[in-house]
């Protein structure tokens, strides 16, 4: 009984630890694609929807930085047309 005590206990701390370390490394590049992007709210979610992009498309942890620079680089803001006002 004692060993099923420290094995689970084991297994479980370990399991934590691994879920948080992932975690953290989530917010790490959330927060690298909203640092990019400034207080703009457009381009909030413009380099959100990158960060996403470069998860699909299995960008390597080391070129993630350079991959949402050129994600901010290129953006574009969208053009706000003017009212007609009488």
């Amino acid at each position: 009984m004692d060993y099923f005590i420290i094995v689970a206990t084991t297994v479980a701390g370990l399991a934590f630890h691994a879920w948080l370390y992932l975690r953290i490394r989530r917010w790490i590049d959330r927060d690298l694609a909203l640092a990019l992007a400034g207080n703009d709210a457009d381009m909030r979610s413009h380099m959100l929807e990158c960060l996403v992009a470069a998860r699909q498309q299995n960008v390597p942890r080391k070129a993630l930085p350079a991959f949402l620079e050129r994600a901010a680089f290129a953006y574009e803001k969208p053009s706000v047309t003017p009212r007609n006002t009488p």
